[in-house]
């Protein structure tokens, strides 16, 4: 019998949101083994006074197995 677990992260890119979620699950990676999946829970952008985004940030519930 395999159990899962959850946890919530966030994440920011300059670059958008697949770098973010990238650079989030890497890091995840770093001290969580067994990773299976993540959800995009939610996404933000940070503005410059013109409105032009200049951050991309996401919420990610990554799921990993504990064996």
């Amino acid at each position: 019998m395999a159990v899962a677990k959850v946890i919530e992260l966030n994440t920011s890119s300059t670059i958008g949101i697949e770098d973010a979620v990238k650079t989030g699950l890497a890091k995840c990676a770093e001290s969580v083994k067994n990773i299976q999946g993540a959800w995009v829970n939610d996404v933000k952008v940070v503005t410059d006074d013109a409105g032009n985004i200049t951050e991309w940030r996401v919420n990610l519930k990554v799921t990993f197995v504990v064996k």
